[in-house]
Parts: structure tokens; C-alpha cells; sequence
């Protein structure tokens, strides 16, 4: 894939997740050059300016000789590689190399095009750096992430090789690569900046998407196990109201159930007026979501594309100006909405899961086992969803809510963007677990019924069951989950043609 600095599609991010060859495109070398040649010029003026002639920080009023640069620039990088923690995902490392790549590769940060290069000849050879996941706090950048990847370029440190940690200085002599030797500002440049929090959230993001789609699935498929309506998916009912992911998530749940069997032996005489909010409320709530996840996916796509280092380089005539793009507010908002979302996808899946095992709510067996009491069915995997569902609540409360000052209170505001971000992997692989049970008593439920739901829910429950058969009698639960869950995260469901639902992201 070409990477085209401050012109990447959210799709083009989430193909570098998962793997895409990424390289420069080369129209973007002459600003970079350019770029380089105004800090050479600027030095050259012998005027002090922040982090290309003096110290970083409180430090900033402390000016550097000249013969001392180059060790400038090692020094921070080294001093600044304090993290602690696992290191972060390899899929998700490589991103923010990519991102660190197409911020540089626009010419505002005075790098030169050897060190842009280094970063595309790590992503081409998969040497992706061991970057310890805890440490920054969202502004002045990312530093200590961001300081173990430069570290790691210049041969300190570790290289994840083929999913193998080696010392980074083997590793790139292996790979043909000599270490990188840092110019004046460029580490500065690589340091600042909020790629491993944009990351981070981007992984998020797009995981969550995934999960949306599944859970919309098995909202469906848990709306004719138990007999729901599909009166309350009227576009009636959605076009009053106006909301755009509303209306849309409604049509999408009607041709789930399009030509439901089952649906259709209920559509007179059933006793029930309302069906409970899990069911009743799927639009509403899921509508709200797709919104939310929307609003998060545009600020996270400008993120993307901006160059967010300190100082600035500009010509004509050449200036450095500092400011504070490197401040990850409007990454801790969107990580922040992603995390509610998220959260809320889980909760309203397993109401549904506790609907379905209850026989007064859904008019099915106890438990959905055919023999309650000799048997206990889905009594402890509804629990299990419960316990994942509160423990992100606990996670999704908003990290941008909260500061602390840094650096001897120059840094005296802050965004937690990057913990924000974080955890919204962990957050995701709950709500896979979640929506794989849901899954599992969705498929149980309507086993129970003599008539067959629609041909894309029956698609649904026929994948599942290729691969965890009908619960007849009481059997070891974990493996059915496990399989469930890597059935999720194969894209079982995500990637189901969902009627009427336009792709969820933009650009996607």
C-alpha cells in the first residue's frame, strides 16, 4: 500500500493493522527534504530554538553548542525510553510506525528523508519495535512509547522479529539496516506527537466496528428465539424521530428478519404487547452507538492525517514555531466515546442473554437446556456476561476527565489519551465474549423451535453450528465460548451483508 501523507483513508489504516505492505510515496520526499533544509538554515541563523539548539521541557531556557546536537538528540531519546508494562500489540506497534511515518512525511518537522526512510524499511522488514504499553500521559506527546521505538531505531532496545523479541541492534543488522543516527531536532520529532495513543484508538475503533455488526446479528437472531417483534423496526417509528444511525440500524434489523418463519407464526394473537427494551429498544440504542462510533471515527481520521510534533518547521522563510499539536484531547474525547460505545453494545447484549434464559420472559426451557434442574444450560454463561459487562463499565469511565501536571508543572495539563486509548482493546475483546454467548443462546433458543427464521439468521446459526453442535445435556461450557469467540474473531458475523446499513465507518 502507498502511503500518502495527510491523505489515508480509515480503510488504508485499518489494512496496516492488519498487515498491508506499507511505502512512501515518493511526492511527499521533496517537502520532507525541504523540510530539513529549513532547520539546517535556521542553525545556521545561530538564533536559540526550542529542541533543535536547546534542552527539552523546564529545561528549554538551557542552550546547546553546536559539536553537542547530535548527543542532544540521543540523550532525550534515551532518557525518555521509561516505560514500563507489556509491550504493546505488534499489529498495533506497526500502525503507529506508519502513522509516525505519514506525520513526518509532510515536511513540518524538519527531519530528513534518510530518517522518514527508516521507518519504511522497519515496516517493509517487519522489525517492529518492543514498545513498553505504560508511561505517557497524552501530551508532549506520547514520549516514552515513542522514545522505545526511536530507541529501537538507533539499535537500543528490542525488535519484535517475526513475533520474537531480539536486541534491536542484532535485529537490524540482520535485516541489512545500520542504526539510525539522529540529526538535530529529530528526535524531538520522533518523540512528540500522538501516534501510539491515535493507534491505539484506531485499533479500537476498529474492533468496535467488528463487534457492531456482529452483535446486530445476534440482536436479530435473540429477537426470534424468543419470539420479539419486528413491529417496534417500523421506518415509521425512526423517521419521527430523524436520528441517521437510528433509522438505519432499524432497517437493518427488519432485513435480518425478513421472511422469518417464526416471526411470522406470532404476528396475531400473540398475548404480548411490548417486548422488554433489549429487543424493543435495538434501534435506539444501537442507532445511538453507530453515531457515536461515527463522530469518533472522524476526529480519529484528521488525527491521523496531522502532524502533531513540536516545534514546527515551515519555509519561506524558514521558522520554527512552537505550539502544542502534540496535546491528544481530541484523541481522549473519541477513545472516550469508543469506550461508552462499546460498553453500551455489551450491556444491551446480555439483557438479551438474561431475556432468553429466563422461561417467564422468553417462553423457552429454563436455562435453555431441554432438562432444567438435572441440567443447568446457560445459567453460569449468562454470569460470566454479567461479570464482562460490569468490568467495562468500570473501564469506560472517561479518561479526558483527568490531568496531572508533568515536567515540574510545564506540562501542567495533560489529556490521558493514552491509557483512554488502551484499554479499549481489552474493552473489545470483552464485548467479543459477549456477543459470542449471546451467539450461543440466540442459536440454543430457536433450536427449541419447530420453524426456521430468516435465510440470513439461519446463515448465522448454521456457522455456529458447523462448529458447536445443539446443547442437549450438560457439557464442558469454556470450549463452545472459545470457539464462538474465534468464530467472532475470524469475522463470522462482521462481515454479514446487513441490509439497508451503509458501511459504518466513513471511508470504510
Amino acid at each position: 500500500m502507498k502511503l500518502t501523507p495527510g491523505a489515508m483513508s480509515l480503510a488504508q489504516w485499518r489494512d496496516i493493522y492488519q498487515g498491508a505492505v506499507v511505502e512512501l510515496d515518493e511526492a511527499a520526499l521533496p517537502a520532507v527534504q525541504a523540510g530539513a533544509d529549513a532547520v539546517a538554515e535556521i542553525l545556521g541563523r545561530g538564533e536559540p530554538v526550542y529542541g533543535i539548539n536547546t534542552g527539552f521541557g523546564k529545561l528549554a531556557s538551557v542552550r546547546i553548542a553546536d559539536a553537542d546536537l547530535a548527543t542532544l538528540q540521543r540523550n532525550l531519546v534515551l532518557s525518555h525510553a521509561a516505560g514500563v508494562g507489556a509491550p504493546m500489540p505488534v499489529a498495533v506497534a506497526r500502525l503507529m510506525l506508519a502513522l509516525k511515518m505519514g506525520s513526518l512525511g509532510q515536511g513540518a518537522s524538519g527531519v530528513r528523508v534518510e530518517t522518514v526512510r527508516m521507518l519504511e524499511a522497519m515496516l517493509a522488514k517487519d522489525l517492529i519495535p518492543v514498545v513498553p504499553a505504560q508511561g505517557s500521559v497524552g501530551a508532549s506527546g506520547d514520549l516514552a512509547p515513542l522514545a522505545h521505538m526511536t530507541a529501537a531505531m538507533m539499535g537500543v532496545g528490542a525488535i519484535f522479529v517475526g513475533g520474537v523479541a531480539k536486541d534491536a541492534e542484532l535485529a537490524l543488522a540482520e535485516a541489512g539496516l545500520a542504526p539510525l543516527v539522529l540529526g538535530p531536532k529529530e528526535g524531538l520529532a520522533l518523540l512528540n506527537g500522538t501516534q501510539f495513543s491515535t493507534a491505539n484508538a484506531l485499533a479500537g475503533l476498529f474492533e468496535a466496528e467488528a463487534n457492531f455488526r456482529a452483535a446486530l446479528v445476534t440482536g436479530a437472531l435473540s429477537t426470534d428465539a424468543a419470539k420479539g417483534s419486528d413491529a417496534p423496526f417500523d421506518p415509521r417509528i425512526h423517521a419521527v424521530r430523524r436520528h441517521r444511525g437510528q433509522a438505519e440500524v432499524a432497517e437493518a434489523l427488519r432485513g435480518l428478519m425478513a421472511g422469518s418463519a417464526i416471526r411470522a407464526s406470532h404476528l396475531k394473537g400473540d398475548e404480548r404487547v411490548q417486548d422488554p427494551y433489549c429487543l424493543r429498544c435495538q434501534p435506539q440504542v444501537m442507532g445511538a452507538v453507530l453515531d457515536l462510533l461515527r463522530q469518533a471515527a472522524a476526529t480519529l481520521e484528521t488525527e491521523a492525517n496531522g502532524v502533531t510534533d513540536n516545534p514546527l518547521i515551515f519555509t519561506g522563510p524558514a521558522v520554527a514555531l512552537s505550539g502544542g499539536n502534540f496535546h491528544a484531547e481530541p484523541v481522549a474525547f473519541a477513545a472516550d466515546m469508543i469506550a461508552m460505545a462499546v460498553c453500551e453494545i455489551g450491556s444491551l447484549t446480555e439483557r438479551r442473554i438474561s431475556l432468553l434464559v429466563d422461561p417467564v420472559l422468553s417462553g423457552l426451557p429454563a436455562f435453555l437446556t431441554p432438562k432444567p434442574g438435572l441440567n443447568s444450560g446457560f445459567m453460569i454463561p449468562q454470569v460470566t456476561a454479567a461479570a464482562l459487562v460490569s468490568e467495562n463499565k468500570q473501564n469506560a469511565y472517561p479518561a479526558s476527565v483527568d490531568s496531572i501536571p508533568t515536567s515540574a508543572n510545564q506540562e501542567d495539563h495533560v489529556s490521558m489519551a493514552a491509557h483512554g486509548a488502551r484499554r479499549l482493546l481489552r474493552m473489545n475483546e470483552n464485548l467479543r465474549a459477549i456477543i459470542a454467548i449471546e451467539w450461543l443462546a440466540a442459536a440454543q433458543g430457536c433450536d427449541f423451535h419447530t420453524l426456521t427464521s430468516s435465510a440470513l439468521l439461519e446463515a448465522a446459526r448454521a456457522r455456529l453450528r458447523a462448529a458447536v453442535p445443539k446443547l442437549e445435556e450438560d457439557r464442558h461450557f469454556a470450549p463452545d465460548i472459545e470457539m464462538a469467540i474465534a468464530l467472532l474473531g475470524e469475522g463470522a458475523l462482521a462481515g454479514f451483508d446487513l441490509p439497508g446499513l451503509p458501511e459504518i465507518l466513513p471511508r470504510l
